[in-house]
């Protein structure tokens, strides 16, 4: 079975926009519920509505892939699946580590959706001496002193960061350097990687943080259409507004 360390996806060589892969995910999960439902065909009206985006999109992203559908017919659901997940670098063995079996950890090394689509936990490393040897998810904590070996006897080319904020540049440094090229973030934090190494950042908080933008902005505009009060500022919000900067009454603006 090919490794990831082998065998690459070949979506930059092919010039599929980056916004393009990142919707092909959600149109291999539509397809694959379809799959499981044994629904041979599907519209592109009705793909674009279960992974969440408009048809015409749905069209030009599926041109990358040179799948354009039968008029009046739609697209073969299994056919699709095969040539997303292959275009996805799904159809191969990806070997994981995840480093940082905390709580976060934990959970991750517990999910089972990774061995269905393509990945393998094949590690889980941690700092603490007392984790090194207990089983979490039938897995065998090692510590982060064998990191390397680790990588280099598993073929493994992308980690999981799930350790507190000031450990992960660290991390992630030793991971660069024993040979991963793709890393999956969930600190609370930014890393500085070298040119070939891609990232992903997962942060909860962010988020939750857009989620409250959008809630307190649909609040207001139901106070701005009853004719009632604005929606209630919070204390932290209040008080900022109400700070005096260095020029007088303008609030500062607060950091990023």
């Amino acid at each position: 079975m090919a490794t990831g360390r082998t065998h690459r996806p070949a979506t930059r060589s092919r010039g599929i926009p980056e916004a393009t892969v990142a919707r092909l995910p959600l149109y291999l999960r539509a397809l694959t519920a379809l799959s499981e439902r044994s629904v041979p065909t599907v519209s592109s009206e009705e793909l674009a509505a279960a992974a969440g985006v408009n048809s015409a999109k749905l069209r030009k992203d599926f041109s990358y892939l040179g799948s354009y559908g039968t008029r009046g017919v739609g697209y073969d659901v299994e056919y699709l699946v095969y040539q997303i997940s292959r275009e996805l670098g799904l159809t191969q063995d990806w070997p994981v580590v995840i480093v940082g079996i905390g709580n976060l950890g934990a959970a991750l090394a517990n999910y089972g959706g990774f061995a269905s689509r393509g990945f393998r936990v094949a590690a889980l490393i941690d700092a603490d001496p007392a984790m090194a040897g207990k089983p979490v998810a039938g897995i065998a904590v090692q510590h982060t002193d064998e990191l390397e070996h680790i990588i280099d006897d598993n073929g493994v080319s992308i980690g999981v960061i799930a350790t507190p904020a000031g450990a992960a540049q660290q991390v992630c440094d030793r991971l660069v350097a024993a040979g991963i090229t793709s890393i999956l973030n969930f600190a609370p934090t930014v890393l500085t990687v070298p040119d070939g190494v891609d990232v992903r950042k997962v942060d909860l908080s962010i988020e939750l943080q857009i989620l409250a933008f959008h809630e307190q902005r649909k609040a207001g505009e139901e106070a701005a259409q009853d004719g009632g009060p604005p929606a209630p500022v919070s204390r932290a919000a209040a008080a900022a507004a109400n700070r005096k900067g260095p020029d007088g009454d303008v609030p500062a603006v607060m950091p990023a």
